[in-house]
């Protein structure tokens, strides 16, 4: 069989679309970390425009108002997405800040419960899944 510039070669048949540092678990996390930052954004967002669309509690140890909710989402947000095109493109910063604001943003949701619970539930699930998306490939990064 010879080899005609038109005949693809095995390597290129088998390799990936996301070939390169966002293959698998890289990948995965980065675009998770995307959306959960968009999400937070819109959380963000949400609060600064309707002061009603969440619950009030008077009693609450960790109660702000929505004001500065708004304000801690937002900007996390923007930091997560930051992350997430970090992650996407394959640096290192980006797998550790990845980290650093997924685990900040696992706090800001258990603390942001008692005003949407499953919203924050939600994103307490993708950032666990994050979390160990990153933690993993950072952990096993010696492995191609």
């Amino acid at each position: 069989m010879t080899h005609t510039p038109h005949t693809p070669t095995h390597t290129a048949m088998r390799q990936s679309p996301l070939a390169g540092p966002t293959e698998g678990l890289l990948g995965f996390a980065g675009v998770l970390l995307v959306v959960a930052g968009v999400w937070h954004a819109l959380t963000g967002i949400a609060a600064l425009l309707n002061d009603n669309l969440y619950l009030s509690t008077p009693d609450y140890v960790y109660a702000l108002d929505l004001t500065g909710w708004g304000w801690g989402h937002l900007v996390l947000g923007a930091l997560v997405v930051l992350a997430g095109a970090g992650v996407l493109m394959g640096t290192t910063w980006g797998r550790i800040l990845g980290i650093a604001v997924v685990v900040l943003s696992l706090v800001a949701n258990f603390l942001f419960l008692p005003r949407y619970p499953m919203w924050s539930l939600a994103l307490i699930a993708v950032d666990l899944a994050v979390l160990w998306a990153l933690a993993t490939r950072l952990v096993s990064r010696d492995e191609p």
